[in-house]
């Protein structure tokens, strides 16, 4: 028999315009306590992070806030202070670092979180994986799912374009995390979920047939977007790991971020990997690239305004990222190898 197995999934998720307006009857419904820290950054604090401590205000809870720069260890540290002074429950109002740092620091100390994301860049608005600098490694460390989603698709499409197509990026990036996943399994006798892959795959392959509409940035785009953002992340709280959305293109990603003088967004580095991926795995790599062209997200080393010597560089050293973690790289690529898969997918 196998061993008991616990899934930490979101209680509600509100997704639609104006849904900013739930948050108190939320907080009041899943009885998360009366004293709120709101997370936030100076930028996303005036498109959403104030409006929401004044609804909670008026609710009736005390509502504080606090202001971050960075997401890294100091930042999680000083946000766990804050909490150990007097707070129930933690509200993440804001991009990937809000809602990492409140993610973590709520895990610290054992209180609950909403995610309220204010851009659709990538699947950790609803996982309970977290990127903190400052740690052991670039790779995202196990945190907590959101106690609940509240996802307001009217302030999300403000946000650049640019931060939707990166989240494009990382769910393609699914494709070749799972085959990554299933070869781990039949190789390395890794524990799998068929579930937990399928819906990972699903939520890929919803930005490969919507990718025309995605482009047009509408209410609707961001709406398809957010949606399968969220889907995968719970594919990963079902799989107890990042596995479903995570394999050698995000290797690729966080080497990247590791050598290169000023890195892309992780989605599109991610997005860019999964081509690479694909052809390795010697399956239709450019379905994965003609859908970020479409979404408009790059589709290589110039268009993510990185040097073509960094991307040969991290692939020859993406498989040290996390070694314990068997994809499609194997033990490693040669640097004269890296070079031919990049140029061969029109990457360099």
């Amino acid at each position: 028999m196998k061993e008991p197995k616990r899934m930490e999934l979101p209680r509600e998720v509100w997704m639609g315009p104006r849904v900013l307006l739930q948050v108190p009857d939320v907080c009041s419904r899943l009885r998360l306590g009366r004293r709120a820290l709101v997370v936030s950054d100076k930028l996303t604090f005036k498109l959403a992070g104030n409006g929401v401590c004044l609804s909670l205000k008026k609710a009736g809870f005390n509502a504080s806030y606090t202001l971050i720069k960075d997401a890294d260890v100091k930042t999680v540290a000083e946000v766990r202070r804050l909490v150990k002074a007097g707070v129930d429950f933690l509200l993440g109002v804001g991009g990937g670092r809000c809602v990492d740092v409140a993610k973590m620091a709520s895990f610290r100390e054992g209180k609950p979180f909403v995610s309220m994301p204010t851009a659709a860049s990538h699947d950790g608005i609803a996982s309970s994986r977290a990127s903190i600098k400052g740690g052991r490694g670039p790779a995202s460390i196990e945190a907590q799912a959101p106690i609940a989603v509240i996802a307001d698709t009217l302030i999300i499409k403000r946000a650049p374009h640019r931060l939707l197509a990166a989240g494009c990026g990382d769910l393609l990036a699914n494709l070749t995390a799972v085959r990554d996943w299933d070869l781990a399994h039949r190789l390395r006798n890794e524990p799998y979920s068929e579930y937990a892959a399928a819906l990972s795959v699903m939520s890929a392959q919803l930005v490969l047939e919507d990718a025309g509409v995605i482009r047009r940035h509408t209410e609707e785009s961001v709406r398809k977007v957010v949606k399968s953002l969220i889907s995968s992340g719970v594919a990963m709280a079902i799989a107890g790991s990042s596995r479903p959305a995570s394999g050698a293109e995000h290797l690729f990603s966080h080497a990247l971020d590791l050598i290169a003088p000023k890195p892309a967004l992780h989605g599109e580095q991610c997005g860019v990997g999964a081509v690479m991926m694909m052809y390795l795995h010697g399956d239709d790599w450019r379905t994965i690239r003609d859908a970020l062209r479409t979404v408009g997200a790059p589709t290589n080393a110039k268009e993510l305004g990185i040097p073509p010597r960094y991307i040969i560089k991290a692939l020859a050293i993406a498989h040290r990222i996390r070694p314990q973690r068997y994809t499609i790289l194997g033990d490693g690529l040669s640097r004269r190898i890296a070079e031919r898969l990049a140029r061969a997918t029109g990457v360099i």
